[in-house]
């Protein structure tokens, strides 16, 4: 491990969250990473880790010791004949899905981003789309994890069961992921169908697009009555690659340098939000095409924003999209970027917002810089009424009451995090908000 290092300052991407950590510790194992809690402990500070600072929550915020993860990000072992791989837990998804692919395995399922770390991914609930799968976290068949006393704990579904399901998605509460086996599939090839349509359309015929496709997902356009769809299905041959040329004028040049200036314009001139949003939907046209799984799922992101996002009981999509609609028109600014809907299937993960239900999400996103506190809140308090659950890496203003409400097992929760972490160690405003102090 490094020599830790002197008060530091630390922002997340988006910079809505920032903080300034008495020492900074760089661990490369588990042990190292026992060793550093332990030491918090003795000294009566907190601790935090790191990953790459993709949650737009203050789940990582610290003035204690704030221990980075990025050298804890070595392969453990890979299983080609069980399809499973263990890895540290500081491990980027983009490196996770190189290491799959060079083995002949995939993730079964994967957000749009790959920059975050394995922990942060699994411990947030991140979670793509797709209506038969869950979120990254069900993915998880073993991991080991760091207490707040310093001690090192494996857990999977047999072995310390009540750790394991509490861990796999633990917001950062219980302590500090060091390794993750993750159980995972033969590599695969996605056709990709991406076209425009009208709301009306799509949304009469909602569940044939949920249930025909391996992977469904929508964008609308504020201001319109349009919508980018997105269906992505297995096939056995890449019979249609992407020209590069293409692939880098539609998932590069087009969604971060053109659409970040526009939103840069839209920032400085508001009144041209509605119209730059009706020439990016109408811009859009259909493309099709075939490549590697990991490369169709995940795509660059570099127009830097806030985001919220809820997970909804399925059948109240088309309410809650309805009182977003009206949201949008009513907020007295403007807003600048696109609507996220995806789906995914029911899980048990105790603290998932997947938990016994299948599940339709709304994301909601606001261009840096841009005023997004009245919009976020004003959709919150729809989806409190629909049942609806947040994302843990995504903005949201709720407390441990409201939240105990919809999450079955939230006081098992909490007694897996009384045994693991005792004196709160890992402990910060954002979690004693979500969970009690």
């Amino acid at each position: 491990m490094s020599a830790p290092t002197l008060p530091s300052a630390w922002s997340n991407w988006a910079g809505n969250q920032r903080a300034n950590a008495i020492r900074v510790q760089r661990p490369t194992s588990r042990q190292e990473a026992a060793d550093a809690v332990a030491a918090a402990a003795r000294e009566g500070l907190t601790v935090k880790p790191v990953g790459a600072g993709h949650s737009f929550t203050a789940a990582a915020r610290t003035d204690g010791v704030r221990l980075e993860l990025d050298a804890l990000a070595s392969v453990v072992k890979v299983d080609i004949e069980n399809k499973r791989v263990t890895v540290q837990a500081g491990m980027k998804l983009h490196a996770l899905n190189d290491l799959l692919a060079a083995s002949g395995l995939a993730m079964p399922n994967l957000g749009d981003i790959d920059v975050q770390t394995v922990s942060g991914a699994i411990s947030t609930g991140t979670h793509g789309t797709g209506a038969k799968l869950g979120c990254l976290a069900t993915f998880v068949v073993g991991l080991t994890i760091v207490t707040g006393t310093g001690e090192i704990i494996t857990a999977t579904a047999t072995e310390n069961p009540d750790i394991f399901q509490a861990a796999r998605v633990g917001v950062g509460a219980l302590g500090v992921l060091t390794e993750v086996t993750l159980q995972c599939t033969d590599a695969f090839t996605l056709r990709a169908d991406e076209r425009p349509a009208r709301v009306d359309d799509v949304f009469a015929s909602l569940d044939d697009h949920v249930a025909e496709n391996d992977h469904f997902e929508m964008y609308w356009f504020p201001y319109t009555d349009l919508l980018q769809i997105k269906r992505n299905n297995r096939v056995a041959v890449a019979d249609a690659p992407l020209h590069r040329f293409r692939g880098w004028l539609d998932d590069d040049f087009l969604p971060n340098t053109v659409f970040g200036g526009a939103c840069r314009l839209g920032r400085a001139v508001p009144a041209l939000v509605p119209s730059i949003s009706k020439f990016a939907a109408r811009a859009l046209s259909a493309r099709v095409y075939t490549d590697r799984s990991d490369r169709v799922f995940c795509t660059p992101r570099r127009v830097r924003f806030t985001e919220m996002e809820y997970g909804l009981p399925r059948a109240a999509l088309p309410e809650a999209f309805a009182a977003l609609r009206t949201i949008v028109d009513r907020m007295p600014f403007k807003i600048a970027f696109p609507v996220e809907m995806r789906f995914s299937a029911a899980d048990d993960i105790w603290m998932s917002h997947g938990y016994g239900r299948d599940s339709a999400y709304i994301a909601i996103h606001q261009f840096v810089g841009m005023p997004y506190e009245p919009y976020m809140q004003a959709f919150e308090k729809v989806a409190i009424e629909l049942g609806g659950r947040p994302h843990w890496g995504k903005l949201n203003w709720r407390d441990a009451e409201s939240l105990r409400a919809v999450y079955p097992r939230f006081d098992d929760f909490l007694a897996v995090r009384d045994k693991l972490d005792p004196q709160r160690i890992f402990a910060n405003a954002y979690t004693s908000r979500i969970f009690g102090a």
